[in-house]
């Protein structure tokens, strides 16, 4: 019995045998392994701490600068090791090392290790202090050897020793010895980068004593560095006046590092250079001393780059052939100081007689020509024909198809946005203290401007239910409507749709849009009417209608008043004309001024909604001249006689663009030089967008020369355009407007988005809108436009439709300030675009931004005015000038103001 039972328990025995005979050896493994691994790193560090005590052979280059000339000494310096080390030597060394290992126990991995000692800042490219083993006035002068591979790139740094003479220091190698590399520390800033997530470390870094005199080891000279927002007046140019790309790596240039790139970015071609320029240092208490950092590739253009830049220099010239320009600026013409600011205008409809002219106007071909007089023949202002327009905008789609013009304006573009976030690594700090530095601004109060707003839809939903409940309560027995053969007042209307003011919510007024309209710009425009009935829409948001629009009239001075109190907001709202009677431009100036509708902080803007074929059909109109016509005819009536439209003069002076609307996703074909006339287009079918354009743009280009000629103010046009549909929108407006409304399409287009960056378009943004309709907000191009330079700004388009808030455009700058990590430099930087893109005249943008605005760079800004440092509109500027240089191989010259 015993010896079959001492068997049966044998197999369990060896198995546990086995499995603690593998856990000791697997032990003993594990602890060896240590051992060896911590006997490796010690002997590591004790290397690295021993080559920190030596001092290796280094080649120094001298400068001496002084007021007349400069001095180059190039001396070799050999040092001697000590042979003999007194007893104190080896002292201090033993407790350093003593120090260091305890140092060592603290810290989490060798990286960190390595940061201790070198002292690295996680929110700033790398820094190098060597300070760290410099425990006497004699160890002060040594250096020590650089082990890190992070420096192998750089080369030519410039420092400056105890003795007032600047040196600079050559990484010719691993034995090469470098004081001071780039960037100082600084803490951990919370804006690292606006539009892209940082991914934060945990190591902190060692900070050097405070009475460690030897911090600054590069010099701060008071000529070339000036504090908080003042910034160098002059860049070098990066071609010469050949054309040739100037070589700014040669050793006269010393305020700056030659990066060679080989490897790690996409966007830069194998071994090309990039200059770095002057590198930013300070200690953390000289926060506010700078200089500006510049990339630059240096690269002569190849044979293929050389076809591209000359493809775009065609599409430019293009565009100047065409687009309207007044033969004197404003500023030219007005001398008006900001301190005669603010001019209010006591009497905004006052009518003063103007003596009619002799001008003789008519349509030929849906385009008006004007003449001296009734006899003349010659056409005072001449403008490019239909044929014409169409042949150049095909010609510019042509090149916009071309590859490898996509393919370079892609890689232009790419590094236009990798040039910003090298910005915002360098200088993010610095433009954040700048504007602390700025007394009273800051966001909420600088000028911001909302570019793009539909007057119907300007008040929130909120606001349009308050005032809907307040008439039904104050006004129940209004006649308001004449509807089934009878007039209707308020009350009966509402009884007729069986509701009372106490039922009214907003969600029963149902005028937000939601995910049902994405896509469906049917359905978006049907939310214009409240509680889904057209007639509550005649009733509120008609000014044509039986009561005259005096409803829309009270909620619109309700709104204005709202704008006039927050001060620093401002709007420019867009009111329709839809061409289907003359008569339409008399009855909206009448509806202005007979309800007193003005205000300082809004100007306004006409839009044509492009109807035809719901016109044709409803036989309003029997071909496209008449749309035309109607619309333009009063215009050119009212400019030679303003006496025969009295009111509609006076109504003009608030009048600053033109803009055409409507759902551009629509299918359409596209144009040709052969097109038909508008006399012509009498089938059902609604003319191309770019047909659109096209006359809208010729007529209104006759009617500023002629507004212009006799010293009234002129109308801009200011479409909209990109939101979707195809890209021939977006190539026709390159060539027409000035500005334009949405634009999301150029993502589409690495050419015409290029393009749009040198033409400097504006586009007036609305991501919130475009994310009920066409683009998710976290798909929309807005963050990547305004990182690349292009001159974006934010506005609400429909806040009754979209906003939730009785600021909406402040709204729409908070989402986009959250959703994209949007600095408080990069909002006030929206905000001042928004002022140059609006129609305000230019003593009202005198005040706003400064007395000297129309310059470019840094001479017009004003950040006592914009909150926006004159580092970024520096970098804007310049990298803007660098692009044109690549485009005009150097040639190109830059005008002092900026376009108008």
């Amino acid at each position: 019995m015993v010896s079959s039972s001492s068997s049966s328990f044998s197999p369990e025995v060896s198995s546990l045998q086995l499995a603690m005979a593998a856990l000791i050896g697997a032990s003993f493994m594990a602890i060896s392994a240590f051992y060896i691994h911590k006997r490796s790193v010690d002997q590591i560090l004790d290397r690295l701490i021993e080559l920190g005590k030596k001092s290796p052979k280094t080649k120094r280059i001298q400068r001496v600068y002084n007021d007349e000339d400069e001095i180059e000494v190039e001396e070799e310096e050999e040092e001697e090791e000590e042979e003999n080390r007194d007893s104190d030597d080896d002292e201090e060394e033993e407790i350093d090392r003593i120090l260091w290992k305890q140092r060592l126990s603290n810290s989490r991995s060798f990286d960190d290790v390595r940061n201790l000692r070198y002292g690295l800042s996680s929110s700033l490219p790398n820094a190098v202090l060597t300070n760290y083993w410099r425990s006497n006035e004699e160890d002060e002068r040594k250096f020590i050897d650089n082990r890190s591979s992070s420096f192998n790139n750089l080369n030519n740094l410039q420092s400056n020793g105890r003795d007032g003479i600047m040196h600079f220091y050559n990484n010719a190698g691993s034995r090469t010895s470098q004081e001071f590399l780039a960037r100082p520390l600084t803490p951990k800033s919370l804006v690292h980068n606006g539009l892209e997530s940082v991914e934060d470390f945990e190591e902190e870094p060692l900070l050097p004593d405070e009475d460690d005199n030897s911090f600054l080891s590069v010099p701060i000279d008071s000529k070339s560095m000036k504090l908080h927002d003042s910034i160098p007046a002059n860049y070098d140019s990066t071609f010469d006046s050949s054309g040739v790309v100037n070589d700014v790596s040669a050793p006269d240039k010393p305020n700056g590092a030659m990066v060679s790139r080989s490897h790690g970015d996409a966007n830069l071609l194998d071994n090309q250079k990039l200059d770095t320029g002057p590198t930013h240092i300070a200690r953390k208490d000289l926060f506010d001393i700078f200089m500006p950092l510049k990339t630059t590739l240096h690269e002569r253009p190849n044979r293929e780059e050389e076809e591209v830049c000359l493809l775009l220099r065609q599409c430019l010239e293009l565009r100047e052939k065409y687009v309207y320009r007044e033969n004197a600026a404003p500023w030219m013409k007005e001398s008006v100081l900001e301190s005669n600011f603010p001019m209010v205008n006591n009497d905004p409809f006052h009518y003063d007689p103007v003596e009619p002219t002799e001008h003789y106007f008519r349509m030929e071909e849906g385009v008006v020509h004007v003449y001296s007089n009734k006899n003349a023949t010659e056409d005072l202002f001449p403008v490019a024909t239909s044929t014409e327009f169409f042949t150049d905008m095909h010609h510019l789609l042509r090149i916009s198809s071309l590859g490898d013009v996509r393919s370079a304006c892609h890689h232009r573009l790419r590094l236009l946005e990798e040039k910003y976030r090298l910005h915002l690594l360098v200088n993010a700090d610095r433009e954040f203290l700048s504007q602390k530095g700025a007394p009273h601004r800051d966001f909420y109060n600088v000028r911001k401007v909302d570019t793009h707003i539909h007057h119907s839809a300007c008040m929130n939903q909120k606001h349009l239910l308050r005032f809907i409940k307040s008439k039904l309560r104050k006004e129940p027995d209004e006649v308001v409507i004449f509807r089934d053969g009878k007039y209707l007042t308020l009350k009966e209307v509402f009884a007729s749709l069986d509701l009372t003011g106490y039922d009214l919510n907003v969600d029963l007024l149902d005028v937000h849009a939601d995910k049902n309209t994405f896509h469906r710009f049917d359905k978006f425009n049907l939310k214009y009417n409240p509680c889904g009935q057209s007639r509550l829409r005649e009733i509120f948001l008609k000014q044509d209608n039986l009561i005259q629009g005096r409803f829309l009239a009270e909620v619109t001075k309700e709104v204005l008043s709202d704008l006039e109190a927050s001060k620093y907001q401002m709007a420019e709202y867009r009111v329709s004309i839809y061409g289907r009677k003359q008569s339409e431009w008399d009855q909206l100036a009448s509806w202005f001024i007979n309800n007193g509708i003005y205000s300082e902080n809004a100007v306004w803007l006409i839009q044509l909604p492009r109807l035809y074929n719901v016109y044709r059909t409803m036989g309003t109109a029997t071909s496209f001249q008449n749309i035309l016509d109607n619309v333009f005819i009063p215009l050119f009536e009212v400019t030679v006689d303003p006496s025969s439209h009295p009111q509609l003069h006076v109504f003009l002076k608030q009048v600053v663009g033109f803009d055409i609307v409507d759902d551009e996703s629509k299918p359409e074909r596209r144009p040709t030089k052969h097109m038909p006339s508008p006399s012509e287009w009498t089938n059902e079918f609604n003319p191309a967008y770019s047909y659109y354009a096209y006359y809208c743009y010729a007529n209104l280009y006759t009617l500023n020369k002629l507004r212009e000629s006799k010293g009234m103010s002129t109308i801009r046009f200011r479409p909209h355009c990109g939101e979707a549909g195809e890209i021939d929108h977006l190539a026709s407006a390159f060539l027409l407007c000035h500005n334009i409304a949405h634009g999301v399409n150029l993502r589409k287009s690495p050419v015409l988005q290029y393009l749009y960056y040198l033409a400097q378009i504006g586009l007036a943004m609305t991501p919130l809108s475009n994310n009920s309709l066409f683009v998710d907000y976290h798909k929309n191009p807005f963050p990547t436009f305004f990182q690349r330079g292009l001159n974006v700004s934010l506005s609400t388009d429909d806040p009754l439709l979209i906003h939730l808030t009785k600021e909406p455009l402040v709204e729409e700058y908070s989402v986009a300030a959250q959703v994209w990590k949007l600095t408080s430099c990069d909002i006030c930087e929206i905000a001042r675009n928004s002022v140059y893109q609006s129609g305000f005249s230019h003593a009202v943008k005198l005040h706003w931004l400064g007395n000297k605005y129309y310059k470019r760079g840094s001479e017009g800004n004003d950040i006592h005015k914009t909150n926006v440092p004159s580092l970024r509109i520096v970098f804007r500027h310049e990298t803007w000038k660098e692009e044109m240089q690549y485009v005009y191989s150097g040639k190109v010259k830059f005008p002092e103001d900026i376009d108008h």
